[in-house]
């Protein structure tokens, strides 16, 4: 084995570590008397140090000792957590952010820090660098009486083991028993036992290990191992090099008596000949005790396993990718199935139809519930962003997080990133304004950003709020005249919120000039196309000279989603249940012009009607002269319309499917699915219909 099958272990621990490091950074900078938090952030540096120095990162291993050697100065309360002194650290930490996607992505992980290191060195020296040194590295000693132990733990020695123990004794090596104690939160303890093996093989030759080596690997064994190993090190020595290893709580290390070794293992030997005839008489009797103590194995640890609280694997997406294409598949089959049942009326399939659709219907939220991820995974880097951003702008901005635990399914969580740190940016550089100008307001001079998530229904909300100067909607409004966004006959019938939306038009800006934060190239129409292309809505609501409010509506998943199935002439189409406000009837005679556009008074509302047949262009070989209009009431933000359709067939759940390559852009369709009877329903995209 190499340490190269352990990579993606080390990378993605890594990357939890340097998160708990940000994480804990943030928290000590307004807490720098609370030494709880630095024992985290100190904890998280040595654990990262030593996986580094243990798969061969020495630059890594390095940097993170200098930042170390700074930590226990504040944690031993030598140094004050100052900002000055957490800016060096932070930037080691992005330092060591930087060397670790470089080995992520298959690069050797060096990198010059140079400038990070000697700034560490001469906050070191200014500390008290005589205490550092002694403290750096772990100082665990183990008391023992020289010659005094056979074998500490209960491990068999065969003839040709005490023979290699012997012989090395007469080399110059001592004999050791080294039994090595893993966290109850280890998750790949194969990979732990492997670096352990990695760690001592350096210095010296293993010759035994129980369980066995094979046994380690597949993981069977609980926590704890010991391994029989020779080496010319003492053991205080072989103690520091173990515990380099993350995720090692305790290691003892005894030596040897291969005398009384050899004398005992005689002794055994002759007990074990006079047993076997007793043995074969009740071998019976023996295999049965054995089957009823394994029962009982069973049974407790059965028990044990449902309290030692939740379990946890990490699994490659991809196979989850894999194992949500085939569920889909399933789906389909499972439509076609209920279709089939649902046309021979027999009793007994039906009823094994009903009873299957039942089991997929629970394997379906199982799966999907896999799949989920919380939005945390996003959040966690805005923190430090935020810190950085206020020191560029000269700000004072304190970030509140609400709701991080809510859960998105990974396909949207890997979208969002990119377009709420843009949100987040754009309310810190517009929004919140200078310390200066909120004491002239009458404002506390830290301004506050509200990153907040929350479920409702088959939706997720993120909202993004802050309590800085709004927008000016004369100013938006002025603007969109001046850039023809709009006209005046337009401008005079658009409500507040309407015209606030006007800011996710193309190009469109209302900044007085182009700073380093938000002239980047990549606008508010960037923003709200990238979240509508997730299924998702953006909308905005603000009160001048308080703040302003963003609001993201996103779909639970993408996969499979619930429709509204409807006809048009022949031709069947879904419409997501998320975009439907509900459903009506109306006669002909209530619907009236207005601007060229067919409109129907609707609950007190005008309401503009989307004839379907017109939009996709479908043949009609007779128009049926009916006196009522079949509805499906759409919504996208606060703008509703009303789907003119022929039938409404019933809702469903379906998988989304892509039309593939060569359709990317069929105007308001987003896939299509397979119906119970194999025909393809394309899936209407509601947003590109309310203009």
């Amino acid at each position: 084995m190499s340490t190269s099958e352990y990579l993606d272990v080390f990378i993605d621990e890594s990357q939890e570590h340097l998160q708990s490091l940000n994480d804990n950074l943030l928290l000590l900078e307004n807490e720098p008397g609370n030494l709880a938090i630095v024992g985290e952030i100190f904890r998280s540096a040595h654990t990262l140090k030593g996986m580094a120095a243990t798969m061969g990162y020495e630059d890594l291993a390095h940097l993170t000792h200098c930042m170390e050697n700074v930590l226990d100065l504040i944690r031993n309360q030598k140094l004050e957590a100052s900002t000055a002194v957490l800016d060096v650290v932070f930037a080691a930490v992005d330092d060591l952010e930087a060397m670790v996607n470089d080995i992520a992505s298959g690069g050797t992980g060096k990198r010059d820090v140079s400038n990070v290191t000697e700034l560490l060195d001469q906050i070191e020296k200014g500390g008290a660098p005589s205490q550092v040194a002694a403290t750096v590295e772990m100082t665990d000693t183990v008391e023992f009486e020289e010659g005094t132990v056979t074998a500490a733990f209960d491990v068999s020695y065969d003839q040709f083991e005490l023979t290699v123990l012997t012989q090395s004794q007469e080399q110059g090596y001592q004999s050791y028993q080294v039994k090595i104690s893993l966290d109850e939160r280890t998750m790949l303890k194969a990979a732990r036992v492997f670096m352990v093996f990695e760690v001592l093989e350096q210095v010296g030759e293993i010759i035994k290990s129980n369980p066995s080596a094979e046994e380690l690997e597949e993981e069977k064994f609980d926590l704890e191992f010991v391994v029989t190993f020779i080496s010319k090190i003492d053991a205080d020595e072989i103690i520091k090099r173990v515990n380099k290893v993350s995720e090692i709580t305790d290691v003892q290390v005894h030596p040897l008596n291969l005398e009384e070794l050899k004398k005992a293992s005689s002794e055994k030997e002759a007990g074990e000949v006079k047993a076997e005839a007793e043995v074969v008489d009740k071998q019976e009797v023996v295999q049965q005790t054995q089957e009823t103590t394994t029962e009982d194995k069973t049974k407790k640890n059965g028990k044990k396993s449902g309290s030692d609280g939740n379990k946890t694997i990490r699994v490659n997406i991809e196979r989850l990718d894999v194992l949500m294409n085939l569920f889909e598949e399933l789906v389909i089959d499972r439509g076609r199935l209920e279709q089939i049942a649902s046309d021979l009326k027999n009793n007994e399939l039906n009823e094994t139809v009903e009873r299957m659709s039942r089991i997929s219907g629970d394997l379906q939220e199982i799966i999907l519930n896999m799949r989920m991820m919380p939005v945390d995974q996003v959040f966690n880097r805005f923190p430090r962003m935020v810190r950085s951003l206020s020191k560029d702008l000269n700000k004072r901005v304190n970030l509140q997080i609400v709701g991080a635990e809510t859960e998105l399914d990974r396909t949207i969580i890997d979208e969002i990133g990119d377009p709420l740190v843009h949100l987040i940016r754009n309310s810190i550089d517009h929004g919140i304004e200078t310390p200066e100008k909120r004491r002239e307001l009458g404002k506390p001079e830290e301004g506050t950003v509200v990153l907040k998530a929350y479920h409702s229904g088959n939706n997720v909300f993120i909202e993004i709020e802050d309590d800085g100067a709004g927008i000016n909607r004369d100013k938006v409004l002025n603007k969109a005249l001046t850039n023809g966004v709009v006209t005046e006959e337009e401008a005079s019938k658009m409500t507040d919120q309407q015209i606030y939306g006007l800011l996710f038009r193309a190009g469109f800006s209302t900044a007085d000039k182009v700073t380093d934060v938000s002239g980047r190239g990549v606008g508010l129409d960037v923003v709200r196309s990238t979240f509508e292309s997730l299924g998702g809505v953006v909308t905005v609501d603000s009160t001048l000279g308080k703040g302003s409010v963003f609001s993201i509506q996103l779909p639970l998943t993408l996969s499979i989603i619930d429709v509204m199935l409807i006809e048009v002439s022949d031709e069947k189409y879904a419409i997501p249940l998320t975009s439907i406000v509900e459903t009506a009837i109306v006669n002909k005679q209530e619907v009236y012009s207005a601007h060229n556009q067919k409109v129907i008074d609707f609950r007190g509302k005008v309401v503009p009607l989307v004839f379907l047949k017109d939009i996709f262009e479908i043949p009609v070989e007779q128009e049926e002269d009916e006196e009522f209009y079949s509805l499906v009431i759409i919504h996208k933000g606060d703008k509703i319309a009303g789907l003119v359709v022929d039938s409404l067939i019933g809702q469903h759940d379906i998988v989304l499917k892509s039309l593939g390559n060569y359709l990317t852009n069929v105007f308001a369709i987003s896939g299509a699915t397979i119906l119970g009877n194999g025909q393809v329903a394309l899936i209407v995209d509601t947003n590109a219909l309310i203009k």
